[in-house]
């Protein structure tokens, strides 16, 4: 007996991107990763595999146990700087290059190297241990001796995986027999494509008819299945059953599963839809790399000037290495250390604020870029909403039932089902009865057509006093949940229970609802019509059991239902005011069918759905032929629900100069309502909504009508949109950046991704991205800066982001706060590295060029290794601790954080007021010391060299704004770690000499001459030309 069942009839896809096709390098065929090829896969049987499969592990790691430090040392040699400090180490061994002992130079080095392997260590076991957690769940498996145990990452092709409600699929399965007596197994995609909803799936139809599961392993049957592929919607495969041996009595755990494995590890559709994210390089890094740059230009020049003094005298060509050498300092080996040492600081700053608990930092490396926002692009459900819809009204036409006025509608529908079916002498009614009871049964009409018209079904489950057999049987209500493919439709199922009409039961074929009063109404399913994004609307027709009464329901947009049902006056109007309070609108309406109107139907729409040429367009041609003059029964509204503290969140950003764009898959209304109810467009903006263009001529004319309106807000659609930027997209992106918000709707992931890379391509500012579903990752990881919101769309954005957080309004305190200390305190820390280390080079420049610009350095051994560390790194260090104002202002005034988008804090004019601070202190103190000249040369050493450290002292607290407890530990530490180390500086510096009163009054002037001037100045800047937050501080 041999069966060939189609999995799933979809037409055959073109071939994808070779790196797909293909393994990952030369040896993957070695690794059981080579070409990619269709598969036969026999039930239960791994060992009769025709090739090689992957491993079904997660592995998230970039490195392994051996490529771990050649990998590091290259990612860090592979930058020219990193390279240059190391080939200047190595120069140490050649004699006629060597200026001191090869420790001070190797130590720095070696320094950066530990903190960078350390970083990356830790992040590498970190990944190591998720990757561990998700590998070493366990599942059932079923065998020939029963079922067996097995951790995720020892399941192979061809395995019978038995997969327990509430638990992660572990790879690519074909669901071949579940618990339901139908068959019927809903499951949630929210990590793969970011939607939330309950999906329905059936298993292979033969294999469900089996009696045990144990009867899989007893058939001989295999699956054909196409090669491995990123499509996540379509599968293409043949099911075929050889034979068959029957038992006689079911026996199946109760919420379970079985499974045969088809992909696994890095052929799983998820895996390979997951994009490697971009290594971000902050904006504020490519400045200082900038600066860097000047630097290296500058001690070229520097050395080539020192050769030409000396006329090019023998042999100048070594004469320029060295002092290259010499000069070295110029370009501070301590600036990457101390940047990437003051990111882990902020850091752990973010995820220790406990006004935004919850919040991790996956990606410490760009902070400071939440500093510089310009364009915040955020999806809306889930980021903005709390994607629950609550029903807020029932709108009839001529009386409208708000959530105030539920009561009535209940007791309307109470009546319905407890008052006696004939009708009163229309003598003994009055007028206000009879107008009573026609609303009554408008009201039931229109509640029990709402009950009716959706795809959502009841699931029982046991909840510790009933279990789940017993409370299907009894429609226990503490053990009932709704499964639907969307929240629109539990809710509305939710309200007819609050009102009286319980849906109680459903399978394929039948509906069970339970009246107020107990009693069990059954509805046969004869066909249903599923909602698509085309058609914006579903049906269904049902038979009621009682009365044999057939009636057609439909519900959707507006814009659709208005041609369908019977001519009204009141439609449009009531679904614009509803739409303007933010509120999602579907419209209701039923069509009552003879069994003979039915039976007609119903042998059309078999034939159709049996043609082989323009089925679809055949199968929808039959049901429109039913969607003609409808009874209007009722509008319904339902709202998302803004996530707390969204307007307030939205009105900072905004007065911060950020422009939000809202960028969502959502429907131009919806998206246009959620944009006015969160304040994203104020009440004194106007809205272009502009208008469906297919060609270059109509989006021609659309945009030179959206040309002539001034600060007015944009909403588009993806498909105008997509018209656009193929024929005008300088044109559409020039007059989006002028307006002060965008609504993009209907947008795909890769849409989302495209505008978030146009936005930087052609503005050159920061863009900040910010969702929470798998559907808005691509833009996350294509913005700058990526924000994951962990909401009900899963954790997929939030594990691509380089930010999470909890909550929308998290966003605010996390820009203006957090962000704006990061980019500031990162401004001034390499600002002073800067100084600290042209300061010493400004000194040697000097010593040189009056000792006959000899190539001789002026400090040796441990004053060169001490002074860019022990005795000067925790003051400067310090820097990250310091803000201008407090947080709670910065919040207060958003208006600050405007200053920082035009990036005043480091640029060329602050670094060229940095490098003249510089050459005019190190040449002051250089200067002062050899005036002040003794009767030998280490008594210049001492006086220059504690000059430089007290005046490096006194310079941090001359920058420091705001003074922490940690800053003055820092100042007293180093000092007393300097004086400290005198006692074994004997090699340099004179101890007798430093204890005399002539050395303390000659280093008093030249750090007071050095510093004082600089004091002055910053006082009469700030008395005549304050900043901005020296004004809210005082």
């Amino acid at each position: 007996m041999t069966d060939n069942i189609p999995l799933q009839p979809v037409r055959h896809k073109k071939r994808h991107d070779n790196r797909h096709k293909s393994g990952c390098c030369p040896w993957s065929r070695c690794c059981g990763m080579g070409d990619f090829r269709p598969r036969t896969v026999w039930l239960g049987r791994p060992d009769k595999r025709e090739q090689r499969y992957p491993r079904n592990v997660i592995n998230n790691q970039k490195y392994n146990f051996f490529t771990f430090l050649p990998g590091v040392l290259f990612n860090q040699f592979k930058y020219f700087f990193n390279l240059y400090f190391l080939l200047l180490a190595c120069s140490q061994f050649v004699p006629e290059l060597r200026l001191g002992a090869l420790y001070t130079y190797w130590v720095p080095l070696g320094f950066v190297l530990i903190i960078t392997i350390v970083r990356e260590a830790v992040e590498e076991v970190r990944c190591f241990l998720r990757d561990k957690e998700v590998n070493s769940q366990i599942y059932s498996k079923l065998s020939p001796r029963g079922t067996v145990k097995v951790k995720s990452s020892g399941i192979q092709v061809g395995d019978l995986i038995i997969v327990e409600k509430n638990q992660r699929v572990p790879a690519d399965m074909i669901f071949l027999r579940t618990s339901e007596r139908n068959g019927s197994c809903f499951l949630r995609t929210d990590q793969l494509d970011g939607e939330t909803d309950w999906k329905l799936r059936l298993p292979v139809a033969c294999t469900q008819r089996l009696p045990t599961a144990a009867d899989l392993l007893q058939i001989r049957s295999f699956v054909y299945a196409e090669e491995p592929n990123i499509d996540i919607h379509n599968f293409v495969g043949t099911f075929t059953r050889v034979t068959l041996l029957l038992a006689e009595l079911p026996a199946f755990l109760p919420g379970t599963v079985v499974g045969v494995v088809i992909y696994t590890g890095k052929e799983l559709r998820s895996v390979m839809n997951t994009s490697k994210s971009r290594h971000k390089v902050g904006l504020f890094d490519l400045e200082v790399n900038c600066l860097t740059k000047i630097l290296f230009g500058a001690l070229v020049v520097v050395s080539l000037v020192m050769v030409a003094l000396q006329h090019f005298a023998g042999r100048w060509y070594l004469q320029i290495f060295r002092f290259l050498l010499l000069f070295s300092n110029i370009v501070p080996i301590s600036l990457r250390v101390n940047l990437d040492m003051g990111k882990m600081v902020f850091s752990w700053m973010i995820r220790r604020d406990s006004k935004i608990p919850g919040t991790v930092v996956r990606a410490s490396t760009i902070p400071e870029q939440l500093g510089r926002i310009s364009y915040l692009l955020t999806d809306k459900t889930g980021t903005l909403t709390q994607n629950e819809m609550v029903f807020r009204r029932l709108h009839l036409g001529t009386v409208a039932y708000g959530m105030d006025s539920m009561d009535e509608v209940q007791s309307h529908v109470f009546s319905a089902y407890t008052q006696p079916t004939h009708e009163l002498p229309a003598t003994r009614a009055p007028a206000a009865t009879k107008v009573r009871k026609t609303i009554s049964s408008r009201v039931h009409e229109a509640v029990k057509a709402i009950a009716l018209v959706h795809n959502v079904t009841p699931v029982y489950e046991s909840n510790g006093v009933t279990d789940q057999a017993e409370a299907e049987q009894h429609y226990e209500d503490a053990c009932r949940v709704y499964q639907a493919s969307s929240p629109d439709e539990v809710s509305l199922v939710q309200w007819t229970e609050s009102v009286g009409l319980t849906l109680v039961g459903r399978d394929q074929s039948s509906m069970q609802l339970r009246t107020p009063t107990g009693q069990i109404l059954n509805f046969t399913i004869l066909q249903i019509f599923p909602f698509t994004y085309e058609s914006k609307r579903m049906g269904i027709i049902v038979r009621d059991e009682s009365t044999g009464e057939i009636t057609f329901y439909m519900k959707g947009a507006d814009v659709v239902m208005a041609g369908i049902v019977q001519y009204n006056d009141w439609l449009e109007e009531e679904c614009g005011n509803m739409a303007r309070e933010g509120l999602r609108v579907l419209v209701v309406a039923k069509k009552s069918l003879t069994e003979e109107q039915y039976q007609d139907f119903e042998a059309r729409y078999v034939q159709a759905k049996l043609s082989v040429h323009d089925r679809s367009l055949k199968v929808a041609t039959v049901i429109e032929s039913l969607e003609m003059e409808m009874e209007l029964l009722c509008l319904t509204g339902v709202e998302d629900q803004l996530q707390a503290d969204v307007r307030p969140t939205l009105e900072i950003l905004r007065n911060a100069g950020i422009k939000v764009w809202m960028l969502t898959g959502d429907k131009l209304e919806t998206a246009t309502c959620t944009a006015k109810n969160a304040h994203l467009v104020t009440r004194n903006q106007d809205i272009h909504i502009f208008r469906p263009v297919t060609t270059r001529g109509e989006a021609h004319l659309e945009l030179n009508a959206f040309r002539r309106k001034h600060d007015c807000a944009l909403v588009i659609s993806g498909d105008s949109l997509e018209v656009c930027l193929k024929f005008y997209e300088y044109e559409l992106m020039e007059l989006a950046c002028q307006c002060p918000a965008v609504v993009c709707c209907r947008c795909a992931p890769t849409q989302k991704a495209q505008i978030v890379r146009l936005l930087q391509e052609r503005t050159g500012k920061l863009t900040c991205a910010v969702g929470d579903g798998g559907n808005d990752v691509s833009m996350i990881q294509e913005a700058d800066c990526g924000v994951g919101v962990e909401g009900k769309e899963g954790k997929q954005a939030s594990l691509a982001a380089d930010f999470s957080v909890t909550q929308f309004k998290h966003l605010g305190r996390l820009l203006m706060v957090h962000g704006r200390n990061s980019y500031k305190r990162s401004a001034a820390l390499s600002q002073f590295v800067i100084h600290r280390s042209l300061c010493i080079s400004t000194m040697q420049a000097v010593f040189s060029s009056v000792f006959y610009f000899a190539s001789v350095p002026l400090y040796q051994g441990f004053l060169i290794i001490g002074y860019s560390t022990l005795y000067t790194m925790f003051p400067v260090f310090s820097l990250v601790l310091d803000k201008d104002v407090k947080s709670e202002v910065a919040m207060l005034y958003p208006e600050l954080y405007k200053d920082l988008l035009k990036g005043r804090p480091l640029s060329f004019k602050t670094f060229l007021i940095w490098v003249l601070i510089s050459i005019y202190q190190g040449s002051i103190i250089m200067y002062g010391a050899l005036l002040l000249f003794e009767s030998e040369f280490v008594h210049i050493v001492a006086i220059s060299f504690t000059s430089l450290i007290l005046t490096e002292l006194l310079m941090v607290a001359l920058t420091i704004q705001t003074w922490h407890w940690l800053m003055i530990v820092a100042e007293l530490l180093s000092l007393a770690c300097y004086i400290a180390s005198l006692v074994f500086l004997h090699e340099f510096i004179d101890i007798y000499f430093i204890a005399t009163l002539s050395f303390v009054w000659k280093v008093t002037a030249i750090t007071l001459v050095s510093c004082l001037p600089l004091y002055i100045l910053k006082y009469l800047r700030r008395r005549f030309s304050p900043p901005n937050y020296s004004k809210l501080t005082s």
